[in-house]
């Protein structure tokens, strides 16, 4: 099964994500049903994708001269999180190109072993003035190299 496949990323196990951000769910990120609502999840993977960067990466967001602009992202739900639950948000690349990178996130809760959900984007990096593809510096490659799958966990 491919990594597009969304049978193949259920049996997704933490040791896949090199990366943990734990986030605390707040009573508003449950929608009328009880759950966690579909649009959380995005703000979860920016997060934790933009707190590696910020870390990890050596990227500034408010100074870099690159910028990583969202390009595409996906989501795939598997079970539901509800409020009041503490999530770990695991975080592994899984292309890095020239000038752009492809990041998977597996939100599991607390401790647990199955992801409720995974999804992901890709950035392209661009110059902050022109908004024209720029190739990743150094210092961030090096950052996002971690999370590719072989490498040894932070």
């Amino acid at each position: 099964m491919s990594d597009s496949d969304p049978k193949a990323l259920r049996g997704r196990e933490r040791e896949l994500y090199p990366f943990f951000l734990s986030y605390r769910t707040r009573w508003i990120d449950n929608d009328q049903y009880s759950h966690v609502n579909n649009s959380v999840y995005y703000h979860l993977f920016d997060s934790v994708v933009n707190t590696y960067l910020i870390k990890h990466a050596h990227l500034d967001p408010s100074r870099s001269p690159l910028i990583g602009l969202v390009i595409s992202s996906y989501c795939h739900f598997f079970s539901p999180a509800s409020f009041p639950v503490i999530l770990d948000l695991g975080l592994r690349v899984t292309k890095l190109g020239f000038s752009s990178v492809t990041y998977e996130v597996a939100v599991f809760e607390e401790g647990g072993n199955v992801p409720s959900a995974v999804g992901g984007y890709t950035h392209v990096f661009v110059d902050r003035r022109t908004r024209k593809s720029t190739p990743i510096d150094s210092d961030t490659k090096l950052g996002l190299e971690k999370l590719l799958p072989l490498n040894p966990k932070l």
